[in-house]
């Protein structure tokens, strides 16, 4: 890209040409306040005002968001009357807004405090009636509250770019606008994936992920035997939290944590990611030999299975049956484990750590449910897992390092840690299905052309003289696609990774919030590459791992001699796979 020459308060730099002023100037050092447009560039079209400069050859004040820099430009950000005109704007955005901030989830992390006091906004400066208020948390997952709206539209661009679809929009005109699914339904009955995406970008409380933290202290105090399992992608964002650097690896102090909050058993879902490729391996073999249906698509993100029911229901044959690895787990849990420890299942009470919302909503399915006894019991995000950290007046930090629980399932390998980024679970399935098929280790172990963040990355991998064509993709609009190909009959794929979120699951919606605001001593450029950082702290677990495939798991392959029997067994099919329903597509917002 060519750079041009700007002089931003009277210093000379040189930019990209193209960039916004916002952009130009975080590079520069310079921290322009918004809330309408966000870390990785997307922005809802500079509709909150708080970022407004003054520059050359514009008339007037302009959204540094959206105005683009040009050659010789002069941008005063610290005017009085650039000054007057954001606090202006933060005003009357406060003006509408809810004032319950104790008790908000995003306290802490909340973007409209933070400008609030860097623009210096005076106390209920503007006064009067307020827009009438929609609280929706009929869904297991996400709660919508839009007296905490500012109308950023943020939400709104993320699902349409992540997903391709308008699951929310506008509604209304003038003072009674407000943000939510067509009609003002709820996202329970709208045909939202849960996934998150909408939360990680509100700068308010008006998406918020459901919590479930009081499940768990009822189940202690309850005398239950109270087991946590965490997801890989856990263990590379939490530290975040903590102040600890976007991308460090966290796993023994996450544990030690876990421990001091009184649960029974710690234990790591990489063991039912293992499982999962041993059931999805064999899975998708047993197709290939018998002229089964393909291509088979991956099954791991409930975000995508809940799209896939709404939009693609008759390709549903195509979704690979098995559970995924956290509800295997769950299913394990409560049948082997309460096996060999005496325990009654319904004694038994498992909590999942997750980076994702869809989560929530996924426990609850009917489907994963075995004699009116779920598979797991609650779900809390990454972020909640901190919040229940900090509550409990834990230095993380200073945290020793700690293992898993290693008795019945505390093994794993490093082909389960990788399933926390996108193409981990293709990665992984091709370490064990190549050993499978040839009867030897592939060399080198991992099959790196599945990684990158590219929307759609496919290759074509050689097992005892098979050529196997296969394809990874994440966020819906990639998944598309894909989809759209098996409809027409021009897919030319044998097995498809698909993962809700685009990123995968290090950029779940349960994740740590990104924000430049709160990370100042974070590079922009690294802001940017956030996923590629957390990836990055996944493969480096890998690499560390002695064992890196699913099928050399020692727990695993005892799983299956003293309990399962063999993958895709009646037992194991009973226990680690599932079915799915369609669902009549709703109505969905303009995009």
């Amino acid at each position: 890209m060519r750079k041009i020459k700007i002089k931003i308060e009277g210093v000379p730099y040189e930019v990209e040409e193209g960039n916004t002023i916002l952009q130009a100037a975080r590079q520069c050092g310079y921290e322009i306040p918004t809330l309408c447009s966000f870390h990785d560039g997307e922005c809802s079209q500079g509709s909150c005002r708080v970022c407004l400069v003054e520059a050359t050859g514009a008339r007037g004040l302009v959204a540094a968001c959206v105005y683009p820099v040009s050659e010789g430009m002069e941008i005063r950000i610290s005017t009085p009357k650039a000054l007057r005109a954001r606090r202006d704007s933060v005003e009357l955005i406060l003006s509408n807004h809810a004032t319950n901030c104790q008790a908000c989830d995003k306290n802490g992390s909340c973007e409209l405090l933070h400008v609030a006091k860097l623009v210096g906004a005076r106390e209920n400066k503007f006064r009067g009636e307020k827009t009438p208020a929609t609280y929706d948390d009929l869904t297991p997952a996400i709660i919508r509250d839009t007296s905490k709206c500012i109308l950023c539209g943020r939400c709104i661009v993320r699902c349409e770019q992540a997903h391709g679809r308008g699951v929310l929009g506008f509604i209304n005109r003038g003072f009674d606008t407000i943000v939510g699914p067509v009609d003002n339904m709820s996202l329970a009955e709208s045909p939202c994936l849960m996934c998150g995406q909408c939360v990680s970008v509100c700068p308010t409380g008006a998406l918020m992920s459901k919590p479930e933290d009081e499940r768990i202290y009822a189940a202690m105090e309850a005398g239950m035997h109270v087991i946590v399992q965490t997801a890989p992608a856990v263990r590379a964002a939490l530290g975040e939290e903590f102040g600890m650097p976007i991308g460090t690896p966290v796993t023994g102090k996450m544990t030690a944590a876990l421990r001091r909050l009184g649960f029974e058993k710690v234990y790591d879902v990489n063991f039912g990611a293992d499982l999962t490729i041993m059931e999805e391996g064999t899975e998708l073999l047993g197709r290939i030999k018998s002229g089964g249906v393909l291509p088979m698509i991956t099954s791991c993100s409930p975000g995508w299975i809940n799209y896939a029911e709404t939009w693609y229901h008759d390709l549903l044959g195509h979704v690979s049956t098995c559970k995924s690895p956290h509800m295997m787990q769950g299913a394990i849990l409560k049948s082997y484990y309460a096996q060999v420890k005496g325990i009654d299942p319904k004694d038994i009470f498992v909590a999942s750590v997750m980076p994702c919302t869809a989560k929530k909503f996924e426990k609850e399915r009917p489907q994963l449910m075995k004699g009116g006894i779920r598979d797991v019991d609650a779900v809390i995000t990454t972020r909640e897992l901190g919040d229940m950290i900090k509550r409990a007046g834990i230095r993380f930090r200073k945290l020793p390092d700690e293992e898993y629980d290693q008795d019945i399932m505390g093994d794993y390998s490093g082909a389960g840690v990788i399933f926390g980024v996108t193409g981990g679970v293709m990665e992984a399935a091709c370490r064990t299905a190549y050993y499978l098929l040839e009867g030897k280790e592939h060399d080198p172990v991992e099959f790196r052309e599945f990684r990158g963040f590219e929307d759609i990355r496919e290759a074509t991998v050689e097992m005892c003289g098979m050529k196997v064509n296969m394809a990874v993709c994440s966020g819906m609009r990639s998944a598309r696609i894909l989809l759209d190909q098996i409809r027409d009959g021009t897919s030319k794929y044998h097995f498809i990774e698909i993962m809700g979120c685009p990123g995968g699951c290090v950029n779940g919606g349960g994740q740590p919030y990104v924000r430049p605001a709160f990370l100042p001593d974070e590079d922009p450029d690294i802001l940017d590459t956030f996923r590629l950082k957390r990836a990055n702290a996944i493969y480096s677990e890998d690499e560390r791992q002695t064992v890196r495939q699913s099928h050399n798991n020692p727990q695993i392959i005892e799983l299956y001699e003293k309990f399962l029997g063999e993958p895709n067994s009646h037992t194991a099919h009973a226990l680690l796979h599932t079915t799915y329903a369609g669902r009549e597509p709703f109505r969905v917002q303009a995009t």
